[in-house]
């Protein structure tokens, strides 16, 4: 298993289709071209004698072929948050020297002549030609490593989880047909390189043989050009890019994209209202919410577009309701939910979201597995499964709150602050209290020209749930913190209630 195979079905299938597309240079590469790319680079790997090719940059289309050539060079391909400091980025490269760093050519600059470190800019990396025919053909071994993806880091020192060819292929045969996208199909692909979503964007899109529209820079009006310009016929997006869409359309009754057949996002939770809303501004297009993590090859579950559409449509609240959630497993994969001691728990009851499957890796690099011995996998991610089978997330398993020995769910208490009209956003935490062990207090967002009280959110979250869950006191911010990849910092939240 490779997954240079996967692009190698693609050549020959349908070689003369563009691969890839780069909005900002507005260069591109067909599938025989990325193959031949991808042949050039892996013997500059396989010369240079470094047992890594990272990558430092923003989407382009040196991202494709650094990926495929690493894995047919036999070496990790290892891409590193551009938006880093240099600090934490020179300890990133220490970790995976001997390597060869291929990065924009200002920073190339800053890095040559660093030993063990071969550095390319991305038009030296992609000027390589073969020196001759590669009659070396890349290793079938399932468990060779195919990527290094370094976690963010937010509480110690960035993980570097293992992604192993047979996880990545695992994943891509499970849940793609082969050659399934029309010659005229394109998907806008806009989120980072360096997240497991970029990476299987590319492997999926391959596999495919889509087209793929790389937007290095995301701003909702740049999406939407590029969308209209190139015809995009699918795209992904994380919960943040959706809601800023979105709230860019404020006033329209569609947002003018009748090519767009399907918008799939993914990686944190999305508020019902504006997933709705976005259903309005779409009409002509099949919404797909996709769950995953890095450790588990990307996606693991998916609400798809007719479970969005009868959720949408039903009266009964409890199906209504699946319209927030992750939805069902994908093929392949196994999904339940444990209690503190380890024990699956019933429908409706929150806990730890674990997983099993042949995509999921659970791996770091210098550490030991941390998949069980029956195969399962602890996401760290909080949740819980209703009565139909569909996954609703909570955040992470450590942002539960404990007020009295009680364990209380973030996210149910956000739901509720969601549904009033006024609230855009909405967090909850758990700050120090002498005398609960840990007090609810929240964060929220208004809507444009919007008002409300804390009495009147109090009072709307006891009128739903216990009165242990109302908080205690509620803030208003002009915004809340999150990551690019759409997860709310709520490290940043509680770091800022500390200094009251």
């Amino acid at each position: 298993m490779n997954i240079m195979m996967l692009l190698e079905m693609a050549k020959d299938a349908c070689g003369d289709r563009t691969a890839f597309y780069d909005a900002a240079s507005g260069q591109s590469i067909s599938y025989s071209g990325l193959f031949k790319a991808a042949e050039a680079k892996a013997q500059l790997l396989k010369e240079s004698g470094a047992s890594r090719c990272v990558v430092l940059d923003v989407a382009n289309l040196t991202i494709p072929v650094a990926l495929f050539s690493s894995s047919w060079a036999g070496i990790p391909y290892v891409p590193i948050n551009y938006r880093l400091t240099n600090q934490e980025i020179d300890a990133l490269l220490e970790r995976v020297k001997p390597a060869v760093l291929v990065t924009d050519s200002d920073r190339a600059a800053v890095f040559n002549g660093r030993k063990d470190l071969v550095v390319h800019d991305r038009t030296s990396f992609q000027a390589t030609k073969p020196q001759q025919e590669n009659e070396e053909s890349w290793s079938f071994e399932p468990d060779d490593i195919a990527s290094l993806l370094f976690t963010s880091g937010t509480t110690g020192t960035p993980k570097a989880a293992i992604m192993r060819q047979k996880h990545l292929v695992s994943y891509i045969l499970q849940t793609i047909e082969f050659m399934s996208a029309e010659e005229d199909e394109a998907t806008l692909v806009s989120v980072p390189p360096y997240h497991i979503a970029g990476i299987a964007s590319v492997i999926s899109s391959v596999y495919a043989c889509r087209k793929v529209v790389q937007l290095a820079n995301f701003t909702p009006e740049e999406w939407l050009r590029i969308a209209r310009e190139q015809n995009v016929t699918t795209a992904f997006v994380v919960p943040t890019m959706l809601t800023r869409i979105v709230d860019s359309l404020e006033g329209a009754k569609t947002a003018n994209l009748p090519m767009l057949q399907s918008l799939s996002y993914g990686g944190g939770k999305m508020g019902h209202p504006t997933i709705a809303r976005a259903m309005e501004l779409f009409p002509e297009t099949e919404f797909t919410n996709a769950y995953g993590l890095t450790e588990t090859s990307s996606t693991i579950s998916v609400l798809g577009p007719e479970e969005h559409r009868s959720a949408s449509s039903s009266g009964d609240p409890a199906v209504q309701k699946r319209l927030a959630s992750a939805g069902l497993p994908v093929p392949g994969v196994e999904i339940t939910v444990r209690d503190s001691s380890g024990d699956d728990v019933g429908s409706d009851v929150h806990g730890e979201i674990y997983v099993r499957g042949e995509q999921i890796s659970g791996e770091y690099e210098g550490r030991d597995s941390v998949v069980d011995a029956d195969g399962w996998f602890p996401t760290k991610d909080a949740g819980y499964i209703d009565s139909a089978g569909y996954l609703f997330l909570e955040g992470r398993s450590d942002d539960v709150i404990v007020r009295g020995g009680e364990n209380l769910s973030p996210g149910e208490i956000e739901d509720v602050l969601l549904e009033h009209h006024a609230i855009h956003d909405a967090a909850a935490i758990g700050v120090p209290s002498e005398e609960w062990g840990e007090a609810v207090v929240a964060v929220v967002q208004l809507n444009h020209d919007q008002t409300v009280s804390t009495e009147e959110l109090q009072a709307l979250v006891k009128s739903q749930l216990r009165s242990s869950r109302v908080p205690e006191k509620i803030e208003f911010w002009d915004e809340l913190p999150y990551n690019e990849t759409g997860k709310l910092l709520r490290r940043v939240i509680r770091e800022e209630f500390g200094k009251r």
